[in-house]
């Protein structure tokens, strides 16, 4: 049995005993005992001061003393105000090392055990230009979350929804009639997404050319902007597009199909996956038929001009745009009829949007639609919020061509991996292969843990210097503790020194010692809350402290040398188990620690 649960059945037994009350196990508040204080769990006791008429002191001595007299894992405990401090034993942290010591799978659940199905979209790129910085966060995030809930013993399934068409998928395919001269991923050496990327930036710097030209000739600015030949040609498309133009639509598809080939590149590269792949090109119809059977109901209205609206202002909010009044959809509607889809397809219990904050009230107005045209599903809709990556410079642009590159990032990473490496020494007995490998290793390694150490919700600062750290709170360190530990392994191995703990009633646990132990076991709790979250940055802070709590065990302990031989297989099996936990939370981050640095 957990042992919070076991003391949280001896608090309501002391009650019981002490005062003559029953008391609601809810308001049982068990908590890490903070670092200034001596004791493993606090439990705070004003809840039942009604029960005791006692003071907050009396009340916390008395259900000490009551539980240290009943539980012989408690061997003391103290009271600071209304806080019960309780220390358990050396022998008890142990014997639980003991029991998990074998256990692979520690903290992770069995796979789909909750019985809950989740859906979780991420990545979501247009199809007018390569993925960037940004999108590295949205894809780390999306694929996290979706490891972590998979570790939370749900059944998890992956999606992406491209959006393939639109006004800013015109842009790049004009540009490439204009300009390109039959250019081709082949013909150019370029990757087909950074290739379709650079004429919509060519588009744009055209534009604006056009724009100041009829600006120059005293034309108003907002109306250069719609009267500029090359946004006319641009709508002229997409509106030929709609209507099944073949060779609009042929150009789309060549085109497209070099964005998919280019983005597959990077996914691989980048370690994320998908279950399923949706295009809005295929969707976005989706949602017209629910939208006219909601204004038949009288949920939805329509205007003057035969376009219909949701109005939100009983809400707080204002009307909604869901059909133009040429019946075309926008995106609300498509993602009404995406969501309707999904829910009917895959049974779903809940469905995770990983969206920037930017689309925060877009999400909020889905929801509340969905609700209002009666499906009580949209209940289980969730967006996680994401805060924008922001570099030193400030800003980026995918118009202006001055976002960062997915890949050039990626390589450039790898790239000041492989020096600092060289610099410190860490691969001088490394094959070139093997020295490959581990660059590629610690590059992503460090752009992913910098990524995602950061609570989803803020913006983030991305420094690409400072995440390929081998010190402080940086994916290099915690890579190379996890590496340090299967040194230390590896030697007791050739050494033919076993694990397993005997003679634990021998063991005195150092103040070191326990925070590791103590730490260890904090890893389910830390999954469960993770998913709770959607927030990866509670994993990656965890192993980071436990990292660290490692590297300060290490250096005061001595293991292969300790002459006590049931501290020396304490301490390794420690050392294994915290191995074991680094490993199983950087790969929930996506993440890969080598074996030796």
């Amino acid at each position: 049995m957990n042992i919070l649960t076991t003391l949280e059945e001896l608090v309501l037994s002391g009650i019981d005993t002490l005062y003559s009350a029953k008391a609601d196990v809810k308001t049982i508040q068990f908590q890490k005992t903070r670092k200034e204080f001596e004791g493993d769990f606090t439990l705070v006791v004003f809840p039942f001061l009604k029960m005791s008429k006692k003071n907050p002191e009396q009340t916390a001595e008395e259900l000490g003393t009551y539980l240290l007299n009943n539980n012989k894992n408690i061997v003391s405990f103290n009271v600071v105000k209304g806080f019960l401090n309780i220390k358990l034993s050396d022998s008890y942290w142990i014997n639980e090392l003991k029991i998990i010591s074998t256990d692979k799978l520690f903290g992770l659940k069995p796979a789909n055990s909750s019985g809950k199905s989740i859906m979780v979209e991420y990545s979501s790129p247009n199809t007018n230009k390569p993925l960037h910085l940004g999108h590295i966060r949205n894809n780390l995030l999306g694929y996290a979350v979706s490891e972590i809930l998979k570790a939370n013993g749900h059944n998890v399934i992956k999606v992406n929804l491209v959006n393939d068409r639109g006004i800013h998928i015109c842009k790049s395919m004009l540009a490439w009639q204009k300009w390109g001269n039959g250019a081709t991923p082949e013909s150019t050496g370029l990757k087909g997404d950074k290739l379709v990327g650079d004429y919509y930036v060519k588009f744009d710097q055209e534009y604006k050319k056009q724009i100041k030209e009829l600006t120059d000739k005293g034309v108003d600015e907002k109306q250069a902007k719609e009267d500029a030949e090359l946004i006319q040609e641009a709508r002229e498309m997409l509106r030929q597009w709609e209507a099944g133009n073949i060779e609009v639509n042929q150009l789309w598809k060549t085109m497209n199909g070099w964005v998919y080939d280019g983005f597959d590149v990077t996914y691989k590269v980048l370690g994320v996956d998908f279950d399923k792949i949706y295009y809005e090109s295929e969707t976005y119809k989706l949602g017209k038929s629910i939208v006219l059977e909601g204004l038949e109901k009288g949920i939805l209205i329509q205007k003057e001009d035969g376009s219909i609206w949701a109005d939100l202002t009983a809400d707080g909010l204002d009307q909604k745009i869901l059909l133009r009044s040429d019946g075309t959809s926008v995106y609300m509607t498509q993602d009404i009829g995406t969501a309707h889809q999904r829910f009917s397809e895959f049974k779903l219990n809940d469905l995770v949007y990983v969206v920037g904050n930017e689309q925060n009230y877009h999400f909020q107005v889905l929801k509340l639609v969905l609700i209002k045209l009666g499906y009580n599903w949209a209940e289980h809709i969730s967006h996680l919020s994401y805060g924008m990556v922001e570099l030193p410079e400030g800003k980026m642009k995918s118009r202006e061509g001055t976002v960062v590159d997915a890949d050039d990032l990626i390589a450039d990473m790898i790239d000041t991996a492989r020096q600092t490496s060289e610099e410190l020494g860490k691969i001088n007995d490394f094959t070139g292969d093997e020295a490959t490998k581990l660059f590629k290793m610690i590059g992503l390694g460090a752009l992913k843990y910098f990524i995602l150490k950061v609570d989803p919700k803020k913006t983030m600062l991305f420094n690409p210097q400072e995440s390929i750290d081998f010190n402080g709170n940086t994916g290099p360190f915690v890579q190379y503790t996890h590496a340090r530990i299967r040194s230390v392994i590896r030697k007791a191995e050739e050494a033919g020194i076993e694990q397993y703990i005997v003679g634990e009633e021998n063991i005195k646990l150092s103040e070191k010692e326990q925070n590791l132990i103590k730490l260890v076991f904090e890893y389910p709790n830390i999954i469960a809350e993770a998913g709770n979250n959607f927030s990866p940055a509670i994993i990656a802070n965890y192993i980071y402290e436990l990292a660290k709590e490692y590297n300060q065990f290490y250096h005061d302990h001595s293991i292969l040398k300790e002459d006590n031989i049931d501290i020396q297989k304490f301490r390794l099996s420690i050392s294994t188990k915290t191995a074991d936990i680094i490993k199983s939370g950087a790969a929930l981050l996506g993440m890969e620690v080598p074996e030796k640095m």
